[in-house]
């Protein structure tokens, strides 16, 4: 659930990325909220600026710790019936050890058990509006991947890897899940804090396990959240590990110890500038799609979703996407959650339970605001004064069409 003081230092942070103690300040916010992983990733960042920083390799310790702790204790020693279980299990339970000089049999799947590798319901239908995304990776992956002819035809290789960038909360997760159901491929997610570990070499044993195991399970999709925690300008890292596994990104991308054939890794960022431009090189991420907020057709589809299972009575949904340009899937998800308090608590309050209505929506506008306005303006600077190459002119199109620029 979102948290207002977390949102809004978020902004601020997102506003002043190079301000360190209030980058610390919403880590330690958002360990306290439990929500690990964010906080790795800010972090990730902090220990770029200043690797020997006291409190940022305190918060890390602390976070990269807790994020494997058991999420409950195990039952007592008295709580459990032993004389029926030695019974029950008499048969079943094997020896405790085996003899010297035999190896036991590999338990099957027991290599893949570094990450979940799933198999993706989602399709590039379920995905409301985005047709220019949809088309984008229509022809990156998957035309070629239905036709083995005309690939073979053009020398196109079962391989490749594709770059989602723009605000948080736009469906990039999303997007990367429909693409692996609409393959029939294996799908693999990973976040920062699925890579990085606070012991020497750990971080990029994790990260060759976890190509290993996309490599094990081709034609599979790999999808890697806030690549820019592991592959940020390596000109600008002061951290020595930080680096070493940035290097050993670029050696899985480039499948130095395994072919990547049936490999492919799609990355998520919401700072592509910040990345490494090795990662991009031709082979790597070298191909870049924006996701944008989404549009009238996909917010229609979002609120929709969000609104299937609650009772609605009299929604305006044509006046609601109309007040709601630029807000992220998350916000219209956040829309709702707030138009549904507001119903639920007059009903507490009047004793007589209703329905949620327009008023409720209404009131809940009031309230809640796009939150990528700072996205926005951060990325229009970079594109208006650093797009030499060309690399945003989509983004450019975008903040035009939207009067950003």
């Amino acid at each position: 659930m979102s948290d207002p003081l977390i949102d809004s230092i978020g902004q601020a942070v997102e506003a002043r990325p190079d301000d360190l103690p209030l980058r610390l300040h919403l880590a330690e916010l958002l360990l306290a909220a439990g929500r690990n992983a964010e906080a790795v990733a800010h972090l990730g960042v902090a220990l770029q600026h200043d690797p020997r920083h006291p409190q940022a390799v305190a918060l890390m310790t602390r976070a990269l710790s807790s994020a494997v702790t058991p999420a409950a204790e195990p039952p007592k020693a008295a709580e459990v019936d032993w004389a029926s279980l030695e019974t029950q299990f008499a048969d079943a339970v094997p020896p405790r050890f085996v003899s010297a000089g035999s190896t036991p049999d590999p338990v099957a799947g027991d290599e893949d058990r570094i990450v979940d590798v799933e198999t993706s319901g989602v399709r590039l239908a379920d995905v409301g509006g985005m047709d220019a995304v949809k088309r984008r990776l229509e022809l990156a992956f998957l035309a070629p991947l239905r036709d083995e002819k005309l690939r073979a035809m053009f020398g196109k290789s079962l391989r490749g890897g594709l770059l989602l960038y723009g605000p948080p909360g736009c469906g990039k997760t999303f997007l990367a899940r429909a693409v692996a159901g609409e393959m029939g491929a294996r799908f693999i997610s990973v976040s920062v804090v699925d890579v990085l570990d606070m012991w020497l070499g750990s971080s990029e044993r994790n990260l060759h396990g976890i190509f290993e195991a996309a490599r094990r399970n081709a034609p599979c999709v790999l999808f890697i959240d806030e690549i820019d925690a592991l592959g940020h300008k390596r000109s600008h890292m002061q951290s020595t590990s930080m680096r070493t596994t940035a290097n050993q990104l670029l050696a899985e991308l480039d499948g130095v110890d395994g072919t990547n054939e049936g490999v492919f890794v799609l990355a998520a960022t919401n700072a592509p500038w910040d990345i490494d431009p090795a990662l991009r090189r031709p082979g790597r991420l070298d191909r870049t799609v924006l996701v944008v907020p989404p549009d009238a057709p996909a917010r229609a589809a979002i609120l929709t979703y969000h609104l299937r299972d609650r009772p609605i009575a009299g929604i305006d949904l044509d006046r609601i996407v109309a007040a709601t340009d630029l807000f992220s899937g998350a916000d219209l998800a956040h829309l709702c959650e707030s138009a549904a308090e507001f119903a639920m608590a007059e009903s507490i309050v009047s004793g007589t339970v209703r329905m949620i209505e327009q008023r409720d929506f209404d009131a809940a506008l009031r309230e809640v605001r796009a939150t990528t306005g700072p996205w926005l303006k951060s990325a229009r600077n970079v594109a208006m004064f650093g797009n030499d190459a060309g690399a945003y002119d989509d983004l450019i199109a975008y903040l035009k069409q939207h009067r950003l620029h």
